[in-house]
């Protein structure tokens, strides 16, 4: 698989608050993020698998409800997980 559980734990340590707390808004984004991007890159070789291509969809919704959560919850929270990610509203 593409994403073992060292990984996991190693990006749930780097964006969350320890590499055990996997229900952090900011863990789960990163996550997301790290998915969304693999996804992409397997839609950019294979632009006729369907089924991917509406999991990444899915994908991508479920890290923007979890960034718009996180922007109302606390907005410092929200502009960091942003910048550390690189990611853009």
């Amino acid at each position: 698989m593409y994403l073992t559980s060292e990984e996991k734990q190693k990006l749930f340590k780097k964006h969350g608050k320890s590499a055990t707390d996997t229900g952090s808004a900011e863990g789960q984004i990163a996550l997301f993020t790290h998915r969304i991007q693999h996804l992409t890159e397997h839609l950019k070789k294979n632009h006729k698998d369907y089924n991917t291509e509406r999991s990444l969809v899915r994908m991508v919704g479920k890290r923007r409800s979890l960034l718009d959560y996180l922007m109302k919850k606390d907005i410092m929270r929200y502009r960091a997980i942003i910048k550390e990610l690189g990611l853009r509203k």
